[in-house]
């Protein structure tokens, strides 16, 4: 069994299109939280997410929508958060409101959180990485960091497949990862997408010129 792990889309549609295109064959997409925030296309990617059934767990941005609670956010945050709440309808919000904060699949071999297990508004680094931080499961997926990492502790692995739409360790590509569970194995990918559209149309829309200008640095 092949399995796409994606995180942090933030409403980015161009990277998520690219990412797509570039993806494999697989016989389940994940989303380790975040589908919108920052970016122009909120409806596009909780659309898509939605329609695909799209296994997703809420993330904090995602939280920050449906609740209306931008507090511990910065200024870039707070007008995505706005803008996705003014483009997004009662049923795409409802489908925000109702994605756990934690899920797994594959018989319990895969958890799937946005942040640490026990926050999930807790960021998790590459280095923090121990092997306490699974439970019973072998694979454990997480986002919230925007920084792609694969992590091998006793037992399992912590995969962290990169942000689609706002990558932050200096690639500015949008991360994905594919996991193959019958060769217990994990190749991460990155892909090239038009930023510069993006960053038009960020300007277009009106959200503040970093959002395009950190995609361009990947940071």
């Amino acid at each position: 069994m092949r399995i796409g792990a994606i995180a942090d889309i933030h409403g980015n549609w161009p990277a998520l299109e690219a990412v797509l295109a570039d993806m494999p064959s697989v016989d389940c997409l994940i989303c380790a939280g975040d589908i919108v925030g920052y970016n122009p296309w909120p409806a596009d990617c909780v659309d898509y997410c939605r329609n695909r059934e799209i296994v997703s767990v809420q993330g904090n941005h995602d939280r920050a929508v449906v609740t209306g609670r931008t507090r511990g956010l910065n200024a870039m945050a707070t007008a995505g958060v706005e803008y996705a709440c003014d483009h997004l309808t009662d049923d795409q919000c409802r489908w925000l409101a109702d994605l756990p904060d934690m899920r797994a699949i594959a018989d319990g071999q895969i958890r799937i959180a946005h942040g640490h297990p026990a926050d999930p508004d807790r960021y998790v680094q590459p280095h923090q990485i121990t092997a306490e931080i699974l439970g019973d499961e072998s694979w454990l997926v997480l986002g919230h960091t925007h920084q792609q990492f694969v992590r091998f502790v006793d037992d399992g692995t912590v995969l962290n497949p990169g942000s689609v739409g706002q990558p932050r360790d200096g690639d500015p590509r949008a991360g994905y990862a594919v996991i193959d569970l019958t060769r217990d194995t994990v190749d991460t990918h990155r892909v090239d997408y038009d930023i510069n559209a993006v960053r038009e149309k960020v300007s277009a829309v009106g959200l503040p010129s970093t959002v395009g200008d950190r995609l361009v640095r990947g940071r």
